[in-house]
């Protein structure tokens, strides 16, 4: 009798100290999701079910898709950082093993994926059905320059994905840390993005922004006071379109959502400008388009951002005759197919800022022949291109007006990421010196 009492008081005590009943999380102590109650607490849940299922000494997650995720086949869910974080300046590795209980080959990919920006690194592994493995994502990867993949100190997520899928079901175990490694130090002058926030823009404060009569959720705009805004005060605006969803470990963490840019942080140094992050706009599920333009071919984009920046205009001083619109693969491609659309669309911008493709690419709707249609439109001074080669746009420089100024600069980061714009390297200097006396023209 006593050991039934002692044992109904256990588990009163748990309950109401808010820990899980099961004793995965009494004996498993290093885990890293052992701060979570209940799946509940996941987030980034795309089309798939979750639940933990603990036994024995063990937290289980069973991640099952039962139909064709809606997005390039892939499927994802994420255990969020707890809200110290989880303080792996010292650690090697995050780890988990990963059992296919589904019927057929799997593709599986472990991300850590850090608080701004494409700044993420992966393990991936195809599982046949019934096969166990164990990914590790090693936090010290750098780019082929030596730049590191992520700060180990700023980390948002560790996210499971499914690619290539119909349907699957997965178990997920042992989510832990592996290795120690020398205290992670950035790079001296690197910048650290504002961490994205709900509420409304003030100086310093990255947010979450929908326009004003937003009809969706999911559907918004990430807005950026500089730290010396002020009311009243002009100031310039530099606006920005992310990339495409792309996620292939060991290549590229593109999620494709307007809060993963960064490039208007790296040109202004959080300072002098507004920033504005603007989506692609699929307008047939009033949400942020991932992939691709957006519907309509790309013209809901188009009206999208010009509510917003005419909202960033009129509501917080942003100056609308000294408007930048910048954009890295897709978002740069879509410059030009999106911001030179129509003769209003392209009167909006003093300069370009594109880097690792531009309009002509031969990327969805974007080619070569409709690009010098359209490079003629651009009304602005000048156009900044990185890591792009000048043979490969030749026609569309010639097609521009000859009175517009282009640079063609190289980061020398030797892979397709955003990480050079948050550095203090040679290009970026003179990006910043080329983005200071443009807007101050």
């Amino acid at each position: 009798m006593n050991t039934i009492r002692y044992a109904a008081v256990s588990i009163a005590l748990s309950w109401l100290c808010g820990s899980p009943l099961s004793t995965a999380n009494e004996n498993a102590t290093d885990e890293l999701w052992n701060h979570l109650r209940s799946a509940d607490q996941l987030v980034d849940v795309r089309d798939a079910s979750v639940k933990f299922a603990d036994a024995a000494e063990t937290r289980t997650l069973r991640f099952q898709v039962t139909q064709a995720p809606t997005l390039q086949k892939t499927a994802w869910v994420a255990v969020p950082a707890p809200a110290a974080g989880w303080q792996l300046g010292q650690t090697k590795s995050v780890c988990v093993t990963a059992k296919n209980t589904g019927q057929s080959k799997t593709s599986v990919t472990l991300w850590v994926v850090g608080t701004s920006g494409w700044s993420a690194v992966g393990d991936a592994a195809e599982l046949a059905a019934g096969q166990s493995q164990t990914l590790c994502c090693d936090l010290r990867d750098s780019f082929k320059d030596g730049t590191p993949r992520i700060d180990p100190n700023q980390i948002r997520q560790i996210r499971f994905m499914v690619q290539n899928v119909n349907t699957t079901s997965l178990e997920f175990r042992k989510l832990i840390t592996q290795g120690s490694a020398d205290a992670f130090k950035p790079s001296a002058g690197r910048l650290s993005v504002p961490k994205l926030t709900n509420g409304n823009p003030a100086p310093g404060r990255r947010v979450r922004y929908p326009l004003a009569g937003a009809e969706s959720d999911d559907l918004y705009c990430v807005v950026y006071l500089p730290t010396d805004w002020t009311p009243g005060a002009s100031f310039p605006v530099i606006a920005e379109f992310p990339g495409n969803f792309y996620c292939h470990a060991g290549r590229c963490w593109s999620p494709g959502r307007p809060e993963q840019c960064v490039i208007g942080y790296g040109a202004t140094k959080g300072q002098g400008a507004i920033w504005i992050s603007l989506p692609f706009v699929d307008r047939e599920t009033n949400s942020v388009a991932e992939s691709g333009f957006g519907s309509d071919a790309g013209d809901d984009t188009v009206d999208y951002a010009n509510r917003a920046l005419d909202e960033i205009c009129s509501r917080w001083g942003g100056d609308p005759d000294n408007v930048v619109l910048s954009g890295f693969s897709r978002g740069a491609i879509a410059c030009g197919y999106i911001g030179l659309r129509n003769k209003t669309m392209a009167q909006r911008w003093k300069g370009f800022i594109t880097c690792q493709h531009y309009d002509g690419s031969n990327w969805r709707q974007s080619n070569l022949p409709d690009a010098v249609v359209r490079a003629p439109r651009f009304a602005g001074q000048a156009i900044f291109q990185l890591d792009n080669s000048q043979a490969k746009y030749q026609a569309v420089v010639d097609a521009t007006d000859p009175a517009v100024v282009w640079t063609w600069a190289q980061s020398g980061l030797g892979d397709h990421d955003t990480a050079m714009f948050l550095d203090d390297r040679p290009c970026m200097k003179q990006l910043r010196k080329w983005f200071d006396d443009l807007v101050g023209s």
